[in-house]
């Protein structure tokens, strides 16, 4: 097969998929396209080429952009490897590359008994939010005066503007966290 034609089956496959999502019929899509059902039906099916006039149309019609229906993702852009960074008492491995949609970082960190997780030395305060769940062990959160254990399966969101540490508890401890821009600042050694 050509990339031609493997982008080709793609940007078919991605219309019929934008189009069952919706719930709507090919005679639904095509009328928000001005095509008709059966060049839609040809389209979808492969029995007709796709004109660049016919991709915006869609595009535009299933309320996504041109770009978005004809971009190629190889493997090497779907695997993430990450690498692991360790400092006394906390190993964390960053989820994603660089900053995702609106500067989110995603990260696992494994928490040691002995030690303190992210900012424990001392209560932190950053603007934004902070979100994990746990996904092995007990969390013990600081906010302010307060103690919250967070439980394997259990999930956590607070505002940092609240003074707050993470610390494991009875044991090591690992999370999956989602921080905004100031809390991969904060809380990771390289931030992006």
């Amino acid at each position: 097969m050509t990339q031609e034609s493997d982008l080709d089956s793609t940007v078919r496959m991605r219309f019929r998929s934008l189009r069952q999502a919706r719930g709507w019929s090919l005679d639904s899509l095509a009328e928000r396209a001005f095509l008709s059902p059966s060049t839609l039906s040809g389209i979808e099916t492969g029995h007709r080429r796709i004109g660049l006039d016919q991709l915006m149309a869609l595009a535009r019609a299933l309320g996504t952009s041109l770009d978005q229906l004809v971009e190629t993702v190889s493997a090497d852009d779907v695997v993430i490897r990450p690498q692991c960074e360790e400092q006394r008492g906390l190993t964390t491995w960053v989820l994603n590359r660089g900053s995702g949609p609106a500067g989110i970082t995603v990260a696992r960190m494994r928490i040691t008994d002995e030690a303190r997780g992210p900012g424990a030395d001392q209560l932190g305060v950053h603007p934004g939010k902070d979100w994990f769940t746990v996904l092995s062990g007990t969390i013990t959160l600081i906010l302010g005066e307060r103690a919250i254990r967070v439980e394997t399966g259990q999930a956590a969101e607070f505002s940092t503007m609240d003074p707050h540490a993470v610390k494991a508890r009875g044991g090591p401890a690992e999370i999956l966290c989602i921080l905004d821009h100031d809390g991969r600042r904060t809380h990771l050694r390289s931030p992006a």
